[in-house]
């Protein structure tokens, strides 16, 4: 079975490849939405949609990789990803520019994070102190600035290949 992290701090547009990806007829989950994501690893998620600082619910997680689709693409950003890095065959870092972040996160509708006062300075730090850490474990990295087609077409051939 094939396994695909994607990954990327806030803005840099996961949600919408995992709607792209739906929309292809792939098996795709966002874990931000439907109870993967708790305040601690081991820990039943409260609610269904992960705050920031929020781990995988290590159990659910484990879950989705064993019963998801073939191939299953899964997109989140947390503390413990790390400790499921073998579980997937690729992992997809999305980045983009500070500016093109900053942009998103204000500009979207979807979600509000990043419109509270601090929000907006966290993401972006965040993006300065997290996404190279994210970089040294993944196997490709794709720059989101793209048009989405061109997005979808690189992440479909490095993941498929």
């Amino acid at each position: 079975m094939r396994r695909v992290l994607i990954t990327g701090v806030s803005g840099v547009g996961k949600s919408t490849v995992v709607a792209a990806l739906t929309a292809l007829g792939h098996a795709a989950v966002d874990t931000d939405v439907g109870g993967y994501c708790s305040p601690g690893p081991d820990v039943e998620p409260p609610k269904p949609t992960a705050e920031p600082d929020w781990f995988w619910n290590e159990t659910r997680l484990r879950r989705l990789l064993d019963t998801g689709g073939d191939p299953l693409f899964v997109s989140g950003c947390v503390p413990n990803q790390w400790r499921f890095y073998p579980d997937f065959d690729r992992i997809v870092l999305l980045s983009a520019a500070p500016a093109v972040v900053r942009r998103r996160l204000l500009d979207r509708t979807g979600n509000d994070y990043g419109k509270a006062p601090g929000e907006l300075e966290r993401a972006l730090r965040d993006q300065a102190e997290v996404e190279p850490l994210l970089r040294r474990g993944a196997t490709a990295e794709i720059d989101t600035d793209a048009p989405l087609d061109a997005v979808m077409d690189r992440l479909l051939r490095h993941a498929l290949e």
